[in-house]
């Protein structure tokens, strides 16, 4: 909506001034198809959506720069952080291959709260201007992208953690926590009520963490040094807030993000079901990769991080740190960082999608490598610029390797069996048709035919989950009868069958077929219906198109 605004008014401006902002060009394609326009410029709707997206993530880097120069209070730093950045592109971001996902609009707003967080924790006293600034960030960065809540999630426990252990005061926690409990009720309004917001683990861990702040040192009793305390205050947290999260969703009947649980069930005990095996069948929701450490090494971000990961443990070890207070507030921040790299790899580990926030925190950590509270004793021996650039030429070496792999790609866009679909249902079709089929052509379907659809990606909605997984049961091995039956009651009237899906087997038990054997055992055994469809669908459906990649059939009332 904002860019659209913002599109309107770029468009209005260049008209009013006479200024072209777009140039099209009539290319020919042979083979018999049809010439088609193509346009650039930011006149062009889509070049000026990609272009957004391209600048906001571009002022990133300029945000990566201040964060790494702030942490390690060295300008080298911040040049680690950026070189190393671009050393592990590849392992950082998914914006240059699919610029519309939600987290490329969310994630630069995550660097900027940290940044905003690694301030407020080195300061002695909190300003209001820098709560309603964490605040705002907080808010841009959960409002594009509903998994932001869990990332939150593990920010706020890592911050508890380092209360409990003593380095930071529960005042100056409890102001950051109110910070976080604002922009999760502006959400909540902004989201026009999105309940999963209060029903989030996240919204159930910054009630009960505020509550152990409070009640702790009335029931314990104690100055919080000791293990045992921080063992109670940890299960207390954990169990306060699993409890907590179940009764808010089984009081305001909330299952959108069952799911999540369900994909981390998966992880530990194998479970299965239909939706686990939607997400975990594919390779972004599987585990990491082995080759993904192996190419951090590679480039030395691993090593390096290693290193200080290993001295900021040391300096915890020397009990000095803990009776300096202005050595608190320094060091404070360096060890909140390295238990949130801690949960960013867990994450990354059961997820290899979720090393997006792995990745760019190595680098942020790899520029501690030039901070004088970690190496001045190193930076008396040696000079740190000479160490520093020694550190970047050899990360350059294969660094520069994997940037030119990235310039190297190049390639076009197109996909004539499904311009053949979608030119044939806006002509042979009502408007108010209604389909059904994949997510992602279903997508299609609704962006560039204008029908209506029954199902689409946005898989975190519980009803949206339980529609489709009404609509892929055409991949099962359900009777035709039955199918056609729950599809007519979505008011479905065409639906769009992809023999790919029928047979596609990303690895062992993950085709259609085999995901529906785990839903549906009892018919287990028999022929896939997607065949049968394939070969012969009548009575129960009418094929009335279909190419080498897509079949439409008409269901008959």
């Amino acid at each position: 909506v904002v860019l659209a605004s913002w599109y309107r008014l770029y468009t209005a401006l260049t008209d009013f001034l006479g200024v072209s902002t777009k140039t099209c060009w009539t290319v020919n394609r042979g083979k018999g198809l049809s010439p088609v326009e193509s346009c650039e410029g930011w006149g062009d709707p889509a070049s000026f959506y990609v272009a957004m997206i391209f600048l906001l993530n571009g002022i990133m880097m300029s945000l990566f720069f201040i964060y790494g120069t702030y942490l390690s209070g060295s300008r080298l730093g911040g040049l680690v952080t950026v070189m190393c950045f671009f050393f592990n592109h590849g392992e950082c971001t998914r914006v240059m291959w699919t610029p519309p996902l939600r987290e490329s609009f969310s994630y630069p707003f995550l660097v900027l709260q940290m940044l905003l967080l690694t301030y407020i924790l080195r300061i002695p006293n909190i300003n209001t201007g820098s709560l309603i600034a964490l605040c705002v960030s907080n808010i841009f960065f959960m409002l594009p992208w509903q998994f932001a809540q869990f990332v939150l999630l593990t920010q706020i426990a890592s911050l508890f953690a380092v209360c409990i252990m003593g380095y930071i005061d529960s005042c100056k926690l409890q102001k950051i926590l109110s910070a976080h409990m604002v922009s999760l009720v502006v959400c909540f309004i902004l989201m026009f009520g999105n309940s999963m917001l209060l029903t989030s683990y996240y919204a159930a861990s910054l009630v009960v963490i505020w509550g152990i702040l409070e009640l702790s040192p009335k029931i314990l009793k104690s100055n919080g040094r000791e293990v045992y305390i921080w063992v109670i205050e940890g299960c207390a947290w954990l169990i306060g807030t699993v409890t907590l999260k179940y009764l808010t969703s089984l009081v305001f009947g909330i299952a959108d993000d069952a799911h999540i649980g369900n994909i981390l069930k998966s992880k530990f005990i194998g479970y299965k079901d239909f939706d686990t095996l939607m997400y975990t069948c594919a390779a972004e929701f599987d585990f990491m990769e082995k080759e993904t450490p192996v190419r951090y090494t590679k480039t030395l971000l691993l090593p390096v991080v290693v290193v200080v990961f290993g001295v900021i443990i040391k300096r915890t070890q020397v009990k000095g740190m803990l009776l300096c207070g202005g050595c608190v507030c320094c060091f404070l921040q360096l060890v909140y960082h390295a238990l949130q790299l801690l949960a960013y790899s867990v994450l990354a580990i059961l997820i290899m999608r979720l090393k997006l926030f792995l990745t760019p925190h190595l680098c942020v950590m790899a520029s501690l490598v030039c901070s004088k509270q970690l190496f001045g004793w190193l930076f008396c021996k040696i000079q740190p610029k000479t160490l520093v650039f020694a550190i970047l030429a050899l990360m350059a070496i294969e660094g520069s390797a994997n940037l030119q792999t990235q310039w190297n790609i190049m390639g076009e866009f197109s996909n004539l069996p499904q311009e053949e679909l979608l030119e044939w249902i806006k002509v042979n079709t009502r408007q108010d048709a209604v389909f059904a089929g994949a997510m992602p052509t279903m997508a299609s379907v609704k962006l560039s035919a204008l029908r209506p659809i029954v199902n689409h990606p946005h898989y975190e909605d519980a009803g949206l989950r339980a529609r489709t997984k009404v609509v892929y049961s055409m991949y099962s091995r359900k009777p035709a009868k039955e199918v056609k039956r729950e599809l007519v009651k979505l008011g479905v009237n065409y639906y769009i069958l992809e023999e790919s899906l029928c047979v596609s087997r990303k690895k062992p038990g993950c085709s259609m077929p085999e995901i529906w054997d785990v839903e549906d055992p009892a018919n287990s055994g028999k022929i896939p219906l997607c065949t049968l469809m394939s070969k012969d669908s009548r009575p129960h459906f009418i094929t009335v198109f279909e190419n080498s990649n897509y079949r439409i059939l008409k269901i008959p009332k």
